[in-house]
């Protein structure tokens, strides 16, 4: 690892731990119940995305992003706060349960959710930009 990449790997992991906690937070206020659908995390999961869409359109549209922006929030904040283990282990738990439909329901609506986020979330956000832009 080269000099340069330490702050890289410092923004990583402070945004890492900030987005986990911030997750935890999350379960914590909102616990599932067993045999419960999982709410929280796929709530958590669908929001992050969106909020990934949106960071991604505002990074490209910036004239001189920060060196940090990107993996502070998008790496670590973001990658902390959405949770592919989590959505994994629920999705076991709930046929462990004897809730098989409502394992394949969660499985399906997940990544179906997620890059909808995502793909809104980005939308939306250039579409706002091209209205504030000078000459509109």
């Amino acid at each position: 690892m080269r000099g340069r990449d330490w702050p890289v790997l410092g923004a990583v992991a402070l945004g890492g731990g900030t987005g986990a906690l911030a997750r935890y937070g999350v379960s914590v206020a909102w616990p599932t119940a067993p045999g419960g659908f999982p709410w929280a995390t796929l709530w958590t999961n669908v929001l992050g995305c969106a909020v990934i869409g949106v960071l991604l359109v505002l990074l490209d549209a910036a004239v001189r992003p920060r060196r940090l922006v990107r993996p502070f929030f998008g790496t670590g904040v973001l990658g902390g706060f959405t949770t592919f283990s989590t959505f994994a282990v629920d999705v076991r738990t709930l046929v462990g349960e004897g809730a098989p439909l409502r394992a394949a329901v969660y499985l399906v609506a997940t990544p179906a959710a997620a890059l909808t986020a995502v793909a809104l979330g980005a939308w939306t956000t250039g579409r706002v930009l091209e209205r504030r832009a000078p000459g509109r």
